[in-house]
């Protein structure tokens, strides 16, 4: 068991060797940068091979006017800022900090795993393989969801660029790529399933919020949340979802203020700071 446990790159370890810091550098920036192009290229250009319909990934997205159709502006402004902030992560793996760099290699496996699967999914869906887009997304949403619980008390600086803002984006992305994949997503049955599905993101928020005082997972969900409700304001001006949408962010942002002033301010009411003695506790507390 032991010897698993050292080759396990998923283990939990209180330090790492030079060699695996020197590894986990190189794969971090090759995945990271294999996330970056893919995603702008495909942002900019449709695949040219396969016989499936092939389309760019925003016009992938205004090709289906599903009920969770994203309004591409806020949601690539969403990946811009989350990319820099990723960079500045990796940043933290040449820290001459040790501390620091052993806790951002503790989350590196998972990050260079969401960057495959990113790429993947990327692939797949501009080439309209949804299923097998989904099945990426939700693998992918085990991964994220697996690093946020088995380290949830590491600070800003890990926490928003690894895992809460791709988990958030992860979550949305189930039900965003799952509409396009239901056949006659534009029914009015389905938009009905929108409107009941579409507060599962405001559940999801409230959860983090409330129970680890995450106010990333919660900005992160009200983002995504109105890039739901832009879109959908454009599809179908007198419908639900949109209202739902905007329902939903307004709740998640003042819920993620509550909880993010105190934490700015240093008065969290009796809320613990997670970088104390524990790491953990509930996230994002601590000083990045």
């Amino acid at each position: 068991m032991e010897r698993i446990h050292h080759i396990n790159p998923f283990a939990k370890r209180d330090s790492h060797s030079s060699n695996s810091v020197v590894t986990y550098k190189a794969l971090t920036i090759i995945t990271w940068l294999l996330s970056i192009v893919i995603s702008v290229y495909y942002t900019i250009h449709s695949p040219d091979d396969g016989v499936w319909p092939r389309r760019k990934i925003w016009r992938q997205n205004d090709h289906y006017a599903t009920a969770f159709r994203l309004n591409h502006i806020i949601a690539s402004i969403y990946w811009l800022v989350l990319f820099i902030l990723q960079g500045g992560y990796i940043a933290h793996l040449f820290s001459g900090n040790v501390e620091r760099v052993n806790e951002a290699c503790s989350v590196g496996s998972h990050f260079i795993l969401n960057n495959l699967f990113h790429f993947a999914f990327v692939m797949l869906f501009v080439r309209s393989l949804f299923g097998w887009a989904e099945l990426i997304i939700i693998l992918n949403f085990i991964n994220l969801s697996s690093v946020y619980f088995r380290h949830p008390g590491y600070a800003r600086f890990i926490h928003q660029p690894v895992v809460s803002g791709p988990l958030a984006w992860t979550f949305v992305a189930i039900y965003w790529n799952g509409a396009i994949m239901v056949p006659n997503a534009q029914t009015l049955v389905a938009r009905i399933f929108g409107n009941i599905f579409i507060w599962s993101i405001l559940v999801y928020g409230l959860f983090f919020i409330v129970v680890y005082k995450d106010y990333t997972m919660g900005f992160n969900l009200s983002v995504l949340s109105a890039a739901i409700g832009v879109s959908q304001f454009f599809v179908q001006v007198i419908a639900l979802q949109w209202i739902f949408a905007f329902t939903i962010m307004a709740v998640l942002f003042v819920a993620t203020v509550v909880v993010a002033v105190p934490a700015a301010t240093g008065r969290e009411f009796g809320f613990v700071r997670a970088r104390e003695a524990d790491t953990e506790r509930a996230p994002l507390l601590g000083e990045g």
